[in-house]
């Protein structure tokens, strides 16, 4: 009498059982989400896949919604994308709070939380209760919150690189809303002409589509240089260099300038080899662009020549913004640790200014009428922080992306160090599919062009939520992907066996 076997699945010769899910440990961060039983019809795949990024399609909806027209107001106020990334962070409290697990490691934890301390402080300092509660709930958004949520929510590289093509895909939306803007004269006033590119951002915030159209640019370019397929290599060229013309012509010097040595700084880290090519193919392109069709309009040369000549003979919008800068400092040397409080700067302002301050900055065109705006913020995000949050706020938050960008580039280092499948397997180690060069450099070329864009800009307009789904995927390349090195260190501190439940990931 024999006592019957437990079944289990058949298996195929010399094919390893794996067990677990996508995104923990013995299970590649880049596998498919199901190993394919037969065949599936293509309805089934969409699914599969629609299935498996449910968890962060609330990022993918906060990056569209910044498709939507913006109605033309010079009030401010919060748009249907913060309106949209308050619900993906309280969703995302729901979630932790309901699965009761610890989040972060607590050296990731007190990289994100380390921008409280100033903020806290000079909401504490703010001329009243309104301004302080106000300039608490940005800052927080932008720089806590939201990148807090976006680095829970994605799980794995698949999910870094879908959002990576939604900047694409929203960049090319914005920036052919621009050129058509250019080309029939209905964009915002430039030089007594309608024909500066804002995308539907309006020309109350006529930085919007040139930062919605450089974070595309610099995750196109990443994935160009990252990506080992031609699949993803070649239509991510071709987007970059369809995103090249809306830039120029939103005549944002900042956006150039910040575009530029972010992208170099990709170049630079993807390898020489791949530096050289890509730059012999961006220079043939400009030449067919500016010499061929005459892409290089005086109007625009002018803008050009003008980044060189902020000394010498500098425009209107130069001087007002070196007189900002100025008041910006004159207020921190009055406030040197907590500075004049969250809000202040439009308060202080003219107290700290020279007449050689203009009233406002006129705005018109994209179906606006011609108005002054006011200059409420010395344009300049390192500057604003000293004036407004003292030493104390500008050293939590620069020790903040300073920690991201050590770490960032560190995950980048142990990703180019990673040996080939070939030489992988030879070792008895794990193969290597996707080397993750890509994820990468699309977290430290967005943290490049934030950290040099935020000199010549700040926080403010509807744009401003992208800037903290943008330190979200910083975030978490640099301390939750299991390359950087707080993941690793958090392992490594009394983590249980590997293969073990417990050691799940807990993005």
């Amino acid at each position: 009498m024999s006592r019957a076997l437990p079944l289990s699945p058949p298996t195929t010769p010399g094919t390893p059982i794996t067990s677990g899910t996508p995104g923990t440990p013995g299970t590649p961060s880049d596998a498919p989400l199901s190993s394919p039983a037969g065949h599936r019809s293509p309805l089934g795949a969409l699914l599969v896949r629609v299935r498996g990024a449910l968890p962060v399609l609330p990022v993918v909806a906060v990056v569209a919604l910044l498709g939507l027209p913006i109605a033309p107001s010079g009030e401010g106020g919060a748009s249907i994308a913060d309106a949209m990334s308050g619900l993906l962070v309280v969703g995302c409290a729901v979630r932790l709070v309901r699965d009761r697990r610890r989040p972060l490691s607590p050296g990731a934890a007190a990289v994100l939380a380390l921008p409280v301390v100033g903020i806290a402080v000079a909401a504490a300092d703010a001329a009243g209760p309104g301004a302080g509660l106000t300039g608490l709930t940005r800052y927080l958004q932008i720089f806590v919150l939201v990148p807090a949520a976006v680095a829970l929510l994605v799980r794995d590289r698949r999910d870094l690189r879908l959002l990576a093509w939604a900047f694409v895909a929203l960049a090319l939306w914005q920036g052919t809303v621009g050129v058509h803007q250019y080309v029939t004269g209905t964009g915002a006033s430039y030089q007594g002409e309608d024909v500066r590119a804002v995308g539907t951002f309006g020309p109350t915030d006529v930085m919007g589509m040139a930062t919605v159209v450089a974070f595309g640019l610099v995750c196109a370019v990443a994935l160009a240089l990252g990506s080992g397929t031609a699949r993803q290599r070649t239509p991510a060229v071709v987007c970059a260099l369809a995103l090249l013309p809306p830039l120029a012509l939103s005549f944002s010097r900042g956006a150039w300038i910040a575009t530029a040595l972010a992208c170099g700084a990709q170049l630079a880290l993807a390898g020489l080899r791949r530096a050289v090519k890509v730059g012999a193919v961006v220079a043939a392109v400009a030449v067919i662009l500016v010499g061929g069709l005459g892409v290089g309009t005086e109007m625009l040369q002018q803008r050009l020549d003008s980044i060189t000549q902020v000394t010498d003979a500098p425009d209107q919008s130069v001087v007002d913004r070196y007189t900002m800068w100025a008041a910006a400092v004159d207020m921190w040397r009055d406030h040197p640790l907590t500075g004049v409080g969250l809000k202040g700067f439009p308060d202080h302002r003219d107290g700290h200014a020279s007449l050689a301050l203009s009233s406002g900055s006129d705005i018109g065109g994209a179906g606006t009428a011609y108005s002054r705006q006011p200059l409420l913020s010395p344009h300049n995000m390192y500057l604003l922080v000293l004036s407004e949050q003292g030493l104390i706020g500008l050293l939590a938050l620069a020790g903040s992306w300073l920690a991201l960008l050590v770490c960032a580039l560190r995950g980048l280092v142990r990703v180019r160090r990673a040996p080939p499948d070939g030489q992988a397997a030879a070792c008895g180690g794990p193969a290597r599919t996707t080397t993750g060069l890509d994820c990468a450099l699309i977290a430290c070329g967005l943290l490049c062009w934030q950290l040099v864009d935020f000199v010549y800009a700040d926080i403010g307009g509807p744009s401003t939520v992208l800037t903290g789904v943008c330190f979200g995927l910083v975030a978490w390349w640099a301390l939750v992907d299991r390359v950087s090195p707080l993941s690793l260190a958090s392992e490594a501190g009394g983590s249980p066996t590997p293969g073990s439940a417990k050691e799940a990931p807990t993005r």
